[in-house]
């Protein structure tokens, strides 16, 4: 009878840690569909939201936040996203910078942070990936999501054994939930494909002049360190090449596959016929080779093995000790910026965007992202 109670007992105990277990990992699974606040420089116009654009998104994970700001003076009207991969935390980390510090001086920026926001919901399986990282601010750490490169298999499933994409190329079937794969969209698709659809629709009712997509690649990754543009954007892409060198980025150009369909620097040229860039830098997190996941190693980019790696000539950019960190990736993406945007006006006046309150691309390397970013405790 003893060992019958004290069985009981143990099966109980155990009942009760299950379920405290259980609670604990729900409450951080939830946390995990709340994004972290941004703070909006002065210069806002108006947030919108992507179902604004495609009404069907909205009230699902599929829908994110559109930040405008408008220029006194008429000029262009540009595009910038981050987050189209969530596990790619320099387009969302340069995309927020950009909207808590800029002022539009002339022609309309939008810009769109959390591109896919169900791929922040959740964490690439088997990576070991951390939910959030931390970057350093003068009044404390401030947090962000580390997502999915996909579209959460909780609001999008089953994938297709393969996936044929609205351009009509065929992949592998897990691509219908990679918002970089499913362009120009499809109004009555897949949920990726109703983000994509929506992005579209944006860039057609803001007549969008020019669209950039923030990337990262691993070091290991051939197109690294890249200005990917159509074939409409080659002179332009080719001034900010220019200017970046001068700078001392080392950048190279990358034209868009002509027969590589469903891609934003693809689509966004063929089907709305806007110049359509997409921007790379090196993210060794991102990488095959890296060690252990950590938040230091996003915000850090030191890797040991990375070193070693660059060392025996296995990479396509140089990886030192001193590692590739957030803030100079981050750096990376406004320099570019700033040159594409000198470049728009050298060739087409008339459809000029000037920004004021651009963190200048030096300082932040200089200073750090914390000095650019909100304070954290404005947060609560």
């Amino acid at each position: 009878m003893n060992r019958i109670k004290a069985s009981e007992l143990s099966a109980a105990l155990f009942l009760i840690l299950t379920g405290i277990l259980c609670f604990i990992s729900g409450r951080s699974f939830q946390t995990m569909h709340r994004p972290e606040p941004v703070f909006p420089s002065a210069g806002l116009t108006a947030t919108h939201r992507l179902s604004d654009y495609f009404p069907p998104l909205k009230n699902t994970h599929g829908d994110t936040e559109v930040y405008i700001f408008r220029g006194t003076e008429e000029g262009g009207n540009l595009l910038v996203l981050g987050g189209t991969h969530p596990n790619e935390p320099a387009g969302l980390v340069s995309s927020v910078l950009l909207i808590e510090n800029i002022r539009g001086k002339r022609g309309n920026v939008f810009i769109v942070p959390r591109a896919n926001a169900s791929g922040f919901t959740h964490s690439d399986p088997q990576e070991g990936n951390p939910q959030r990282f931390a970057v350093p601010t003068p009044s404390g750490p401030r947090l962000f999501r580390l997502g999915s490169r996909l579209t959460n298999p909780v609001d999008q499933w089953p994938d297709p054994a393969i996936y044929i994409n609205p351009a009509r190329q065929k992949l592998s079937g897990n691509e219908v939930r990679n918002l970089n794969r499913c362009y120009p969209g499809r109004a009555d698709g897949f949920l990726t494909e109703k983000m994509a659809f929506g992005i579209m629709e944006l860039i057609r009712r803001e007549r969008i002049d020019i669209g950039i997509d923030l990337h990262e690649s691993a070091p290991e990754y051939p197109v690294i360190n890249a200005i990917v543009f159509h074939e409409n954007s080659s002179e332009l892409a080719a001034l900010a090449l220019l200017e970046l060198q001068a700078e001392g980025f080392d950048i190279r150009l990358e034209a868009s596959p002509v027969n590589l369909h469903g891609l934003s620097h693809r689509e966004w040229g063929d089907h709305a016929g806007i110049k359509a860039i997409l921007l790379e830098t090196p993210n060794a997190s991102h990488g095959r080779l890296k060690g252990k996941p950590s938040s230091s190693l996003i915000v850090d980019g030191k890797d040991k093995f990375y070193a070693k790696a660059s060392r025996l000539g296995w990479l396509f950019v140089p990886y030192g000790e001193e590692g590739i960190p957030l803030a100079l990736r981050v750096a990376r993406h406004l320099a570019a910026l700033k040159a594409l945007l000198g470049g728009l006006a050298e060739l087409e006046p008339e459809k000029a965007v000037e920004v004021e309150g651009l963190p200048p691309p030096a300082e932040v390397q200089k200073k750090g992202l914390g000095a650019f970013l909100h304070p954290p405790q404005k947060s609560g």
